[in-house]
C-alpha cells in the first residue's frame, strides 16, 4: 500500500503510516491505527504504575501488603505470593460474551472482580526481595524498578544483570556502582553519566573504556585523568586524596565541580551504539527500528519503549519488557518468549496468541481475559474448545466494529485499538505517561481520566538530613533506627542495613534524601534524555536529532564531528 495520511482521533493532528507500517498490520491482521504515535504511547503508559507504591490488605490472606493498587482502588488485590499460589482458579470467573453491550465494557467488570497481582514480581522475587515492581529474577533487593536479574542493589529503575548498586538507574552489568545513570559494564564506579566499560572511576561523562579517572569527560581508553587532564599513577593517587567521598560537603562540591567541568565538552548527541538502520536514542545492537527508545536487542521494530531484553523481532508499538518477543502489537509490560500478543496489558512468561488481556501468564489463545494463568482458548476467562473460541473471536471482533465503545470525550474504540485510559485502574498523575505527557489535575479530569491528591503523612522524625554527620566513619548501627525528615519532600526515611554496610564499604556518605526522591531525580533526567529536537552541529553545519536543547548544551556536535574529537 502507499504512504497514507490520516488525522488522530484524540489530538486531531495528522500523522503518517508508511507502506511499511500496512506491511505489518497486515502480518499481525490488525486495522491501521485511529491514533498517533505519541497518542498511542500515552494511552499505553497511563497503564503503568512504575514506582508508586501503597500500603492495603491482601483480599485472600488479609495481610497488609505492599502494593501498585491505592488500598481504596475497587479492585480485588492479591499480593504475589497469593496470586501465584494455587489456592484460587481464574476460571471461576468466566462468563458468557453479551453482544447488547460493547466489548470493552464488559472487560471492565470482568477487570474489577478477577484477582490482581498487587505487585509485579514473579514468585522467586517475591520471596527474596518482595518490595520491588515490575521486576524479576532478583535476589536482596530493594525498591529497585524495571528490573531483572540483579542482587544486592536499591533505589533505582531500569536495572539489569547488576550486583551491589545503590541510587543507580539504567544500569546494565555492573557492580559496585553509587549515583549512576546511563552506565553498562562498569565496576566500582561513582557519579558516572553515560559510561561505559570502565573501572574505578568517579564523576565521569560521556568516557568508555576508562580506569581510574575522576571528574572527566569525552574519554576514550584511558587511565589517571582528573579534570581531563592525565597524571602518572602515583601523581593521580596523591591528587584525588584531597577530595574525601566520605564526607557529604566534599561528595556534593566535587560532584558540582564535575558538573561546570563538562559543559566544557559537547556532549555525546545520540547513543545508538552497535546498531544500523535506526532512530531514536538509546538503541543498542539493533536492526531496522524507527522511533524507538531505551531499547536492546530489536530487529525490524518500530515504536518500542524500555524493551531492553533481547530477542525482539517485528513487534511495533510495544513498552517495556520483551525478552524473546515477536509478532506482537501495542501491548504496554508484555514479554518472555511470546508472539503474537495484541492489545495486552502486564502479561507474558510463555504466552501465544493473546488479544485485549491484563495479566495473561502462560498459555494461548487468550481473548478479553484477566489473571488467566496458563490455560488455552478462553474468552472472558471462561474456556472453549479450539473450534468454539476461533467461531466466537471472529463474531466478538465483529461486534467491536458494529457496536464500539465510546469513551467520555467521544473516543471511539474499535477492535485494533488499545483499552481506553478511562479504563485505567492507575491514577493518570501516578503513572508513566504523566511523565512524559504532563497533566494538570483540571487537564487530567476533563479528559476523563483518574487523579489522586497526594497522601498526607504524619512522620514520627527522629532527626533532620541536616543533622545527619557528614561524614560516614562516623556513622554507627544506631542509624539504622533514625527516622530522617527528606531535605526535599519532608517525608521520613529509614537508613537500611544493606545500604549503610555498602557506604562504609565504599566510603561514601549518607544520602540527604529519601529514595523516591532520589529514584526521581533520575527519572526526570531520563525523560529529559528521551526528548528528541532538531539541531545545528556547532562545526560542520549539518542537522541532526538529539535530546540535548540549546538550554541543555549550547555546544552540539553531530555524531561524525563528535567522533572525530573524542577517537
Amino acid at each position: 500500500m502507499k504512504q497514507e495520511t490520516k488525522q488522530c482521533q484524540n489530538c486531531k493532528q495528522q500523522f503518517m503510516i508508511e507502506p511499511d507500517d500496512f506491511d505489518f498490520y497486515k502480518k499481525v491482521k490488525v486495522p491501521a491505527p485511529t491514533f498517533c504515535p505519541q497518542c498511542r504511547l500515552q494511552r499505553r503508559l497511563a497503564f503503568f504504575n512504575l514506582i508508586n507504591l501503597y500500603k492495603r490488605p491482601c483480599d485472600l490472606c488479609k495481610e497488609e501488603k505492599v502494593s501498585m493498587y491505592a488500598p481504596d482502588a475497587p479492585y480485588t488485590v492479591y499480593c504475589p505470593h497469593c496470586w501465584w499460589s494455587d489456592n484460587w482458579d481464574p476460571y471461576e470467573y468466566g462468563r458468557d460474551y453479551d453482544f447488547s453491550r460493547p466489548f470493552f465494557e464488559q472487560f471492565n467488570d470482568l477487570w474489577h472482580e478477577v484477582p490482581l497481582l498487587g505487585l509485579s514480581l514473579d514468585l522467586p522475587t517475591t520471596l527474596a526481595s518482595p518490595h520491588n515492581n515490575h521486576a524479576g529474577h532478583l535476589k536482596n533487593c530493594y525498591l529497585i524498578f524495571h528490573a531483572d536479574c540483579s542482587e544486592d542493589s536499591a533505589y533505582g529503575m531500569v536495572n539489569f544483570y547488576n550486583k551491589s548498586v545503590f541510587d543507580c538507574s539504567l544500569i546494565r552489568l555492573s557492580e559496585l556502582c553509587y549515583d549512576c545513570i546511563h552506565v553498562f559494564k562498569n565496576s566500582r564506579g561513582i557519579g558516572l553519566n553515560h559510561v561505559v566499560e570502565s573501572l574505578d572511576c568517579a564523576f565521569l561523562r560521556d568516557c568508555i573504556n576508562c580506569q581510574d579517572c575522576f571528574a572527566c569527560a569525552n574519554l576514550r581508553n584511558k587511565k589517571y585523568h582528573i579534570f581531563n587532564k592525565p597524571y602518572t599513577k602515583e601523581a593521580y593517587f596523591k591528587t584525588i586524596k584531597q577530595w574525601d567521598l566520605g564526607s557529604y560537603k566534599t561528595y556534593q562540591e566535587i560532584k558540582q565541580l564535575a558538573k561546570e567541568h563538562w559543559k566544557k565538552f559537547p556532549p555525546k548527541p545520540r547513543w545508538d551504539e552497535l546498531s544500523v538502520n535506526v532512530t531514536g536514542n538509546y538503541v543498542f545492537e539493533s536492526k531496522n527500528c524507527k522511533q524507538c527508545y531505551e531499547v536492546d536487542g530489536a530487529q525490524d521494530c518500530k515504536y518500542l519503549f524500555m524493551m531492553s531484553d533481547p530477542p525482539i523481532k517485528d513487534c511495533y508499538d510495544i513498552s517495556s519488557w520483551g525478552n524473546n518477543q515477536t509478532l506482537s502489537y501495542e501491548c504496554n509490560v508484555v514479554g518472555e518468549n511470546v508472539s503474537n500478543v495484541k492489545f495486552c496489558q502486564e502479561a507474558g512468561l510463555t504466552l501465544y496468541n493473546a488479544e485485549y488481556s491484563k495479566l495473561s501468564t502462560g498459555g494461548s489463545n487468550h481473548f478479553g481475559c484477566v489473571s488467566a494463568k496458563k490455560g488455552q482458548y478462553c474468552i472472558l476467562n471462561k474456556r472453549y474448545s479450539k473450534e468454539e473460541f476461533e467461531t466466537l473471536r471472529k463474531k466478538i471482533i465483529q461486534h467491536m466494529n458494529d457496536m464500539p465503545y465510546t469513551d467520555k470525550k467521544g473516543r471511539v474504540y474499535k477492535y485494533g485499538e488499545f483499552f481506553p485510559i478511562e479504563l485505567s485502574p492507575q491514577f493518570y498523575n501516578e503513572t508513566v505517561a504523566q511523565r512524559f505527557f504532563p497533566l494538570s489535575k483540571q487537564e487530567i479530569i476533563n479528559k476523563g481520566y483518574q487523579w489522586k491528591d497526594p497522601e498526607q503523612h504524619t512522620y514520627e522524625i527522629t532527626i533532620k538530613a541536616n543533622d545527619l554527620p557528614d561524614h560516614i566513619k562516623d556513622v554507627s548501627d544506631d542509624m539504622l533506627q533514625e527516622v530522617i525528615e527528606c531535605a526535599q519532600c519532608r517525608k521520613g526515611f529509614k537508613i537500611i542495613q544493606m545500604e549503610l554496610g555498602f557506604l562504609h564499604k565504599m566510603n561514601l556518605p549518607l544520602p540527604r534524601s529519601c529514595p523516591f526522591c532520589r529514584i526521581n531525580k533520575k527519572f526526570n533526567q531520563w525523560v529529559k534524555n528521551l526528548q528528541i529536537v532538531t539541531r545545528t552541529c556547532s562545526q560542520c553545519s549539518s542537522e541532526f536529532e538529539t535530546s540535548y536543547s540549546k538550554e541543555r548544551a549550547k555546544t552540539i556536535l553531530c555524531k561524525q564531528c563528535y567522533l572525530k574529537q573524542v577517537v
